[in-house]
């Protein structure tokens, strides 16, 4: 079987982030305030659109600095005030952030402090600060700055950084980091670099965000995968004016950053009294771009992306989670690189199986190309039965051989429908692989399938109508890059 077209260096990825990470703490005299962007433990988008990253590369490479590291985590009051959920794991910030303090501390790195940010006396805020310090964990206050980011003479005085808790830190690297967007960790590194310059303490800031790759063009598919998946925030890739004048040199940033440099080389100015960046690229520490040895590869990855961002975003626009404004921006996108979702052939597989039996389909693509198909029965789900079909492919198992006996099946439809109250008899995926699980200690053939589940770790799917949450957290748990049609199975106004 052919392996999926890999086109990232992982390995040099780690080593030369690691090492550039050093040499920008000795740049500043011995302490670096370096923000850190994007999702550290699970980088799912940096993996697809760079084939051969892998999700957890961010934290391998703090591992490589880890005497030198601690984390601050950063969560905006206002966040926890609107209950803000992470939209992948559909977890609240605050949760969130007693998740990454347990993850960093698994793996050995020292999370130094929380810092709640736009503190100003909320309730909700003030009940998570106590939490917090109820479970060992130190807390800091930085407050609401009036006219924030314009009024520098505030913003750079004793009445706006100097309000803010000082955050007692003993290492060398400073990761700071948050839930999501948004949480002010800017902020957090320049009034930290406020706090130190008035102690007499040498300290730099630099920033850390994976996207958009500031050595690839303007218009690279990968840079403008990184549209697509912020186009609720509006993002927009841009030529870096500032280094362009300094350098002559064309990089790529995004607006936000750019829009933000003069007011950050104007607080630079009044602190140290002169700006060690001439660029918004200048502050980034991002090695990505050097790592890329088979572009194709990563072109085709990332317009593979872009479809799923636009499936993804019909689909929240269903769901009335997203504005409409936001499809036309992918669309716009996707026009720019003459590609439609008939290269995600998982999507036609799908929708002509759904046209032809009258009820949802699931099709999913193998490395190989191969496109393996499942419709509903009465005694499976679409998703369930594409995924049996997969595993006996893999297994190479012929299609008419049962891997679940259905006498093992109908008593599982029996305990749902009469004893736990559920309407649909037919069987999750999660169900089904259980009940696989069980088969696999008697029968051969299942245990043969049970061993092929990794093979689908990123693989295609396409489902012609939104899945029940049960199924899509399985196939995210696979490693299946799942997308579906925005239309629901039923007409229900309800559904879980």
């Amino acid at each position: 079987m052919k392996t999926m077209r890999k086109g990232f260096d992982n390995d040099q990825y780690i080593r030369l982030q690691s090492e550039h990470i050093r040499s920008r703490i000795d740049q500043f005299g011995g302490k670096l305030y370096l923000e850190f962007g994007g999702k550290l433990f699970d980088d799912n988008h940096a993996s697809r659109v760079l084939p051969g990253f892998e999700p957890d590369s961010k934290v391998k490479m703090l591992l490589q600095l880890k005497d030198l590291a601690e984390i601050v985590i950063v969560i905006s009051a206002d966040a926890i005030e609107k209950n803000k959920r992470r939209g992948d794991l559909g977890i609240t910030y605050d949760e969130e952030v007693l998740r990454l303090i347990d993850a960093f501390r698994s793996i050995g790195l020292f999370v130094g402090s929380v810092v709640i940010t736009q503190f100003k006396n909320q309730s909700i805020a003030e009940a998570f600060e106590k939490r917090l310090k109820a479970l060992g964990i130190s807390v800091y206050r930085h407050y609401h700055i009036a006219d924030y980011p314009t009024n520098i003479p505030l913003i750079v005085s004793d009445d706006g950084y100097g309000k803010n808790d000082y955050i007692q830190t003993s290492r060398n690297l400073v990761v700071v980091t948050a839930p999501g967007p948004g949480s002010g960790k800017m902020a957090v590194c320049l009034s930290q670099l406020y706090h130190e310059h008035k102690r007499g303490i040498s300290a730099g800031y630099a920033k850390f965000e994976t996207f958009p790759i500031w050595n690839l063009p303007l218009k690279h598919p990968v840079n403008l995968a990184y549209e697509a998946a912020t186009a609720d925030l509006n993002d927009v890739n841009m030529i870096d004016p500032f280094h362009l004048e300094a350098y002559g040199e064309t990089t790529v940033n995004y607006n936000r950053d750019i829009e933000i440099f003069p007011v950050l080389k104007t607080i630079f100015d009044r602190i140290y009294g002169t700006c060690p960046y001439k660029s918004p690229t200048d502050m980034g520490v991002n090695m990505a771009g050097f790592c890329i040895y088979d572009d194709e590869a990563a072109r085709d990855a990332s317009k593979q992306e872009i479809i799923r961002r636009y499936y993804n975003t019909l689909v929240a626009i269903r769901q009335g989670k997203s504005e409409q404004s936001e499809v036309y921006k992918i669309e716009l996108i996707m026009n720019s690189l003459g590609i439609t979702s008939e290269i995600r052939k998982t999507v036609r597989a799908a929708v002509e199986l759904d046209e032809k039996n009258h009820s949802p389909a699931v099709a999913i693509e193998l490395h190989d190309g191969r496109v393996i198909t499942g419709k509903t029965s009465d005694l499976l789900g679409a998703s369930s039965a594409a995924l049996l079909n997969c595993l006996k492919v893999l297994a190479g198992i012929d299609d008419d051989i049962h891997l679940i006996s259905p006498s093992v099946i109908e008593p599982i439809q029996h305990l749902k429908v009469e004893h736990l109250g559920n309407r649909n008899p037919r069987l999750h995926t999660d169900e089904v692989l259980i009940a696989l699980s069980v088969c696999a200690t008697t029968d051969p053939n299942a245990a043969e399938a049970i061993e092929q589940l990794d093979k689908l770790r990123g693989c295609d799917a396409h489902a012609s109508v939104i899945l029940a949450h049960v199924d899509e957290n399985l196939f995210h748990k696979l490693g299946v890059n799942i997308t579906y049609e925005p239309r629901y199975q039923t007409k229900k106004l309800y559904h879980k």
